[in-house]
């Protein structure tokens, strides 16, 4: 991650739309996966699934303890899945400890959880679908509700300093695609932004960065599938 140094010794990788990777001495991250390239590491690996949305979540993750079988899954409760000494489910505002990882699940303002995680003294953020959703063909009333929703979201987490925020960043809400994401950096300050819930129009990242020009926060641009980027 060009340009931040010292924030946290760990490789991450860009899946696809908002399926990330995310690598340190220990530990194997995996993070909304439903498509895409993944190659499984010989270390302790958690998935998270934030919800049961199929652009969020597949079953075949599943399989992967076939070739690692030091593997736990954290999940949404709103995901159906048999119970398993490997499996975690949370509600929103839950605490869990794996190993020496410390997980809280956040609300969202669309279906399931979002994750703060604690990792070698650092605070990740994984919004899944939480975001300030403006649909242009919502009502005045639904829009009101959803920026209501939103920033009281937000609100509690301004009481964590935030290392790495993966945030949706999404084109389908065409010229109000910033929204979230510019309320997010301006109130919590994160030291990077990682964009997120793309597809593979990845132009939006730079759009974004332009937008964001004069925050301290470093956005990376994100312009290919498997995308690695180190801090």
């Amino acid at each position: 991650m060009k340009g931040v140094k010292g924030v946290i010794e760990l490789k991450i990788e860009y899946i696809f739309h908002s399926g990330f990777t995310i690598e340190t001495k220990k530990y194997f991250l995996i993070f909304d996966y439903y498509k895409g390239d993944l190659s499984l590491k010989d270390k302790k690996t958690i998935v998270f699934s934030t919800h049961s949305h199929p652009d969020h979540y597949n079953p075949g993750i599943f399989r992967w303890i076939e070739k690692n079988p030091d593997i736990s899954y954290v999940l949404s409760d709103d995901i159906s899945v048999e119970p398993y000494n490997n499996i975690y489910t949370m509600g929103t505002y839950e605490n869990l400890k794996l190993h020496d990882i410390n997980i809280k699940s956040f609300g969202s303002t669309d279906k399931g959880l979002s994750f703060l995680i604690e990792l070698d003294g650092k605070n990740i953020f994984f919004a899944g679908d939480l975001n300030w959703w403006y649909w242009d063909d919502d009502s005045e009333q639904e829009k009101v509700e959803m920026e209501r929703e939103f920033k009281s979201e937000i609100d509690k987490l301004k009481k964590y300093k935030i290392d790495i925020a993966f945030f949706p960043v999404d084109p389908r809400l065409n010229e109000n695609y910033y929204l979230g994401g510019e309320y997010f950096i301006n109130e919590l300050k994160p030291k990077i932004f990682i964009p997120m819930h793309f597809g593979d129009k990845y132009e939006v990242t730079t759009d974004f960065i332009h937008k964001m020009k004069d925050t301290p926060t470093h956005i990376v641009e994100i312009t290919k599938k498997n995308q690695i980027l180190e801090a």
